[in-house]
C-alpha cells in the first residue's frame, strides 16, 4: 500500500527525529545506565506503548484538537511539565536509586514501563509532531489514510524501539561501575534530574 520509496524517506526521517535529544531518550539513557539493561528495555516498551496512543490519535483525528484549541494543549503542556518535574525531584532526593533497587523486580518493572507510557502521552510536542509528520506520508490515492496513518505509526514505533533499545544495550555497560560507586550515582541523579528541569522549562515555554 505504501511505496518502498516512501517507506525508506519515512525511516530516514524518523532515525533523525528519534535520536533528537529529548526526555525520552535521556530517560531511557539514565535507567539503563543505573539499573542495567532490562530496565532500560522496559521503559522502552512504556515510550513505545505512548506512541501507539499518538498514532490512533492522529489516524482519528484527535490530535488535531491539540493543535486547533489552545486550552487543550496548554493542559496536557501543563501536564507534562508537571511529570518532568516530578521525575526530576525523584532523582534530586538522596539514595532513590539506592532504594528502588531494593525493591521487588516486578513492582520496578511496571514503574518504569507506567513512566514511560506517561512520560509519552503528555508529551503535547510528540502529538503534534506526529499530526504534522505522518500525513506528509500519506496518499487518497493509495487507499484508506487511516490504514497508511497506522501502518506508518506502526513503522515508526519499530524504529524508536530499535534506537532506544540500542540506546539501552550500549548504556547497560556502564551500569557495573554505577552499581559500585554511590557517588557516581548521585552525580548522575543530579546531572540528569537538572537536565529534566531544562526540559520541563522548554516545554513550558514552547507554543504550538
Amino acid at each position: 500500500m505504501i511505496p518502498f520509496e516512501v517507506a525508506s524517506i519515512f525511516f530516514f526521517a524518523s532515525v533523525v527525529i528519534i535520536f533528537a535529544p529529548g526526555p525520552d531518550n535521556i530517560f531511557v539513557l539514565t535507567k539503563s545506565a543505573l539499573h542495567g539493561r532490562t530496565a532500560g528495555l522496559i521503559a522502552t516498551l512504556g515510550i513505545c506503548t505512548g506512541l501507539m496512543v499518538h498514532t490512533a490519535a492522529v489516524a482519528f483525528g484527535v490530535a488535531a484538537i491539540f493543535q486547533t484549541s489552545a486550552l487543550a494543549f496548554n493542559f496536557l503542556k501543563i501536564l507534562g511539565v508537571l511529570y518532568l518535574l516530578y521525575l526530576a525531584w525523584q532523582l534530586f532526593r538522596t539514595g532513590e536509586i539506592r532504594q528502588s533497587q531494593n525493591r521487588k523486580a516486578g513492582i520496578a518493572g511496571i514503574q518504569l514501563y507506567t513512566r514511560g507510557v506517561l512520560m509519552n502521552v503528555t508529551n503535547p510536542k510528540v502529538a503534534i509532531l506526529f499530526l504534522a509528520f505522518l500525513p506528509q506520508f500519506v496518499d487518497p490515492a493509495r487507499g484508506s489514510l487511516i490504514i497508511q496513518t497506522l501502518i506508518l505509526g506502526a513503522l515508526f514505533i519499530v524504529v524508536t524501539f530499535t534506537v532506544f533499545g540500542l540506546i539501552a544495550l550500549s548504556a547497560g555497560f556502564m551500569g557495573t561501575r554505577l552499581k559500585s560507586s554511590k557517588r557516581a550515582q548521585d552525580v548522575l541523579n543530579r546531572i540528569v534530574g537538572t537536565a529534566f528541569v531544562g526540559l520541563a522549562i522548554k516545554l513550558a515555554t514552547t507554543d504550538r
